[in-house]
């Protein structure tokens, strides 16, 4: 549909509103996106706001849905109202985003869409439609949007940029916390109530005849402007009470007022016509032909259509629309049980099965008196294909009928903690905390309840990662080795990744306890499956020496690399222990596949809510690697994505470069504040990673006390992924402070992990420790040793640190002309790595030697921000715009706005002359 072509005149006391909306439409026109959240009361006036933007939308395409509290269980029931009418440009998207949005659309069969790749494909799918002809999408009453939808759109009006595109929601004032809203980050407009003044004329223009001034004031003051409610509540009044001013005693909230007021209307209207509203709010997409079948169904007379319409209560047309949402609610609350199935049970049957068979399985769910084992089954297989679609809200809503459905109890039970599983897998744990809190009032078997207390602490572990967990998921795993001892190890194995991020906040069983109990859990299938090695590893590790778990868990990482090769999914479930684990092994080959195949096979499903992590550890892979910029790109990115999928940020990396950049004069402080925000939530370890992150900070700025200072109380309580690399800190902060004995400790310590290891990384930075506290020709073969076997992996950090360390020895022993070489080299690699502070320390010694030392010029590709890096580098490197606009969730209109100010700062014209533009400087 295309916008009038004649502009609405604005709504009375509506002229600031309706300037914003003007703003959307011509920034569309112009290519600048534009999205509003107009967010009001009921009654407020959002929904004459949205006529006016539809009617101003003169020469622009119009898109329009709308939310209906009794579709919020189906999954992109929203979405597909919206982009119906431009399906017909699917086959112009790539084949991964067409697959994704035709497999969520019911279009074809295949595996479930991330909804984030959904998200993906209604962003081109919206820009392929704009480049004809700007577009205007609008979607009213957007809190009653099912929530795949809302958390799509809200991706989408997230990555708009300079798309011809503008996207209003109108949603309606609630409770809801902000992380509860999707649309709460979205630039937003608040609708109150209309000023004195417009308000009392718009009451005088709907109250015939004398209006009692004192009445007038009174209404106006009760109903804060609210226009639908000066027009509907005068409805209820009496001429007497309106000329003299006797009040109301009615203290309802304002909406329930106006649905009363909309009660009344519906219950002086005729039986048939209130049962023809009664299935048109039952029936939620405003299907006229399915409304007519019904109502011949119920024997309703051909006049209840036009009595209802001449109420002002809905409109009959090719769609079926209420006057206003309350109408629709108040419409269903007005009628009995019995009336309301009786119209279910005729929506059901009018339903053709062949076209909507979930639908109709809702409407006979809703229809049911009695516990029906056949209409169970259904639900379920209802279920099945919404969660092949990715609507796994939808598919716990099946689940969770289907259980009250059943009539067998322990049935019962399964289908509800199969309800719960998905209800938490859906995106909302205080639910399916509830579900499995009225399912354990019920006759289960222990079997069942055993799940559900794995289930219910597994939710806990996902909210909170410290170990309030821990006792919920011990339990569970124990009572599992007597029905599946598969999933019981799996328990023992999140018991002890709870029992990690505890670390010393641990209350009552630290990580080696835990290993201990777990030690004793049955062996697992033969040959042993992936968490059977990792768990194994990780038991012995803690519970024995490192030589014993070292050589279990490179045998568990082994698997995972070979498993990440073979391109298996499955083994990103527990990347957040094996990258841990790696890191105390200083396995640089394991962060390294394990990283690439963890982007990589995110960014190809659009896994947007795993992405971020994938980005974080990848970047952190970076940053050891001394590709800092590249780093700072990816954890940009990452923000970015947290940001858009509202998650918890990512902090970690962030810090590390902080840490490693040495700069930023706040970095200390920033540090302590990420560790403080962790611990809030119970993450102990994060006070490890705190106290090796200002360790590095402070051995980089040459104030090796305080480093020293840092880096002893994290071996108070050695941390899995932390020890090795503070030791490692501690061991060069104890010898140029002259502590001694805690550096010789250290190096003891270090020993063992790094010979566990068993890397050229782990050797290397064995090697560079010991020379530190060493004097003469070993020193020197120390040395030599470290940079031979660094340079033989990926961690060129720690080489150019042991070329700085090495040149300063050297110069202490006066062999100058060596300390140059070394020391130039370990200067021109933090320096181009970005490592501001270490190269401070080499300019330092090098200046000792009488050498001069030029400065970094200012390079033009410093005034890039992170994503136009990234693009830059994506297309140098041949990438087509829609190639990178697909790797990086945008749209290929925004790569190009974003390419034309790359060329504009690196001062190139074309794409072949950006990839010498960037290897320059």
């Amino acid at each position: 549909m295309s916008g009038s072509g004649t502009p609405r005149r604005a709504p009375r006391g509506r002229h600031g509103e309706c300037g914003a909306l003007d703003h959307m439409v011509a920034g569309a026109r112009e290519g600048r996106s534009q999205v509003l959240v107009l967010r009001g009361e009921a009654g407020v006036g959002k929904s004459a706001l949205v006529e006016y933007l539809v009617e101003s939308a003169t020469g622009c395409q119009v898109l329009r849905a709308a939310g209906v509290e009794s579709e919020m269980e189906l999954a992109f029931a929203g979405l597909h109202q919206l982009c119906m009418p431009v399906m017909g440009r699917l086959d112009r998207l790539p084949e991964p985003q067409r697959n994704a949005l035709a497999v969520a659309f019911g279009l074809s069969v295949g595996h479930a869409p991330d909804r984030f790749m959904v998200g993906l494909a209604v962003l081109s799918l919206l820009a392929e439609a704009a480049e004809e002809q700007p577009l205007v999408c609008v979607i009213d009453d957007a809190q009653w949007l099912d929530r795949v939808s809302a958390q799509t759109l809200a991706f989408v009006a997230r990555r708009l940029l300079a798309e011809r595109v503008a996207l209003g929601f109108a949603v309606r004032t609630s409770n809801r916390a902000p992380g509860d809203d999707p649309l709460s980050a979205l630039p937003e407009l608040v609708v109150r109530g209309l000023r004195d003044d417009d308000a009392r004329a718009l009451l005088d223009s709907v109250v015939p005849g004398r209006l009692d001034e004192r009445v007038r004031d009174r209404i106006v003051a009760e109903t804060r402007g609210n226009p639908l409610a000066l027009l509907e509540l005068t409805r209820g009044l009496t001429a007497d009470e309106l000329a003299g001013g006797f009040g109301r005693p009615d203290a309802r909230p304002l909406a329930n007022q106006i649905e009363q007021s909309f009660l009344r209307r519906i219950g002086s209207l005729p039986d048939d016509a209130q049962r023809l509203l009664l299935a048109a709010a039952a029936e939620p997409v405003g299907d006229a032909p399915l409304l007519r079948r019904v109502a011949e169904r119920l024997d309703i007379g051909a006049d209840a259509a036009g009595a209802a319409e001449a109420a002002g209560l809905i409109e009959f047309g090719a769609r079926v629309r209420f006057r206003h949402p309350l109408v629709r609610s108040a419409a269903y609350r007005a009628a009995g049980p019995g009336e309301r199935r009786d119209v279910h049970r005729a929506l059901a049957e009018a339903t053709d099965p062949g076209f909507d068979l979930d639908r109709q399985a809702w409407h006979r769910a809703y229809a049911a008196v009695e516990p029906d084992e056949a209409l169970a089954v259904d639900l379920e297989s209802s279920a099945d294909r919404a969660q092949a679609r990715g609507g796994i809200a939808a598919a716990a809503a099946f689940l969770r009928r289907a259980a009250e459905l059943t009539p067998d109890p322990v049935r019962r039970g399964t289908r509800a903690t199969a309800a719960a599983q998905a209800t938490f897998e859906s995106g909302a744990p205080d639910t399916a905390l509830a579900l499995l809190a009225g399912t354990e009032t019920g006759p289960l078997d222990e079997a069942q309840q055993t799940r559900m207390a794995r289930l219910r602490a597994q939710i806990v572990l996902a909210r909170r990662r410290g170990g309030e967990a821990l006792p919920l998921l011990l339990d569970a795993a124990g009572r599992l080795e007597r029905f599946d001892v598969g999933q019981a190890r799996e328990a023992y194995l999140e018991a002890m990744g709870s029992a990690v991020y505890a670390g010393c906040l641990g209350v009552s069983l630290g990580v080696r306890e835990v290993a201990e109990i777990a030690r004793a859990a049955p062996q697992g299938l033969r040959p042993p499956q992936l968490t059977d090695v990792l768990l194994d590893g990780l038991v012995t590790w803690f519970t024995e020496d490192c030589a014993a778990g070292a050589a279990l868990l490179h045998s568990a990482l082994a698997a995972f690399r070979r498993a990440a090769e073979r391109n298996e999914d499955d083994i990103m479930r527990w990347l957040w222990l094996t990258w841990l684990a790696a890191g105390d092994l200083w396995d640089d080959e394991t962060w390294y596949v394990l990283s690439r195949h963890a982007v990589r096979s995110a960014r190809e499903a659009g896994a947007l809510n795993f992405l971020p992590l994938a980005l974080s550890y990848r970047a952190a892979v970076h940053i050891h690697a001394g590709e800092f910029d590249m780093a700072g790109t990816l954890i940009g990115e990452a923000t970015t994505l947290t940001e858009v999928t509202g998650n918890a940020p990512l902090g970690y990396s962030m810090l590390l470069l902080l840490a490693w950049r040495g700069e930023d004069p706040q970095a200390a402080e920033l540090i302590e504040a990420g560790v403080l925000q962790a611990t809030s939530w119970g993450e102990g370890r994060a006070i490890g990673g705190g106290h090796y992150l200002l360790a590095v900070l402070y051995n980089g700025l040459g104030r090796y006390e305080d480093a020293l200072a840092s880096a002893e109380p994290a071996m108070e309580y050695e941390d899995l992924g932390v020890a090795g690399f503070t030791v490692f800190e501690l061991v060069e902060a104890g010898a140029r402070s002259g502590a001694h004995e805690a550096a010789s400790a250290a190096l003891r310590r270090l020993e063992e992990l790094a010979e566990a290891g068993g890397s050229d990384w782990a050797l290397g930075v064995l090697a560079r420790s010991r020379a530190l506290l060493c004097e003469g020709p070993a020193a020197d073969l120390l040395y030599r040793e470290a940079i031979e076997r660094l340079e033989r992996c990926r961690i060129a950090i720690h080489l150019a640190r042991t070329h700085l360390v090495y040149g300063e020895w050297l110069r202490s022993v006066n062999r100058i002309p060596d300390a140059r070489e070394h020391l130039r080299t370990a200067y021109e690699m933090l320096q181009g790595f970005g490592a501001a502070a270490f190269a401070e320390r080499a300019r330092r010694e090098l200046l000792a030697t009488g050498e001069s030392v030029r400065q970094r010029a200012v390079d033009a590709r410093d005034a890039l921000t992170a994503q136009e890096a990234q693009i830059a580098r994506l297309a140098a490197d041949g990438m087509t715009n829609p190639e990178i606009g697909a790797e990086l969730f945008i749209s290929a209109r925004t790569v190009e706005w974003h390419l034309r100010k790359v060329f504009a700062k690196l001062d190139v014209s074309s794409r072949k002359k950006l990839r010498g533009a960037l290897a320059r400087g």
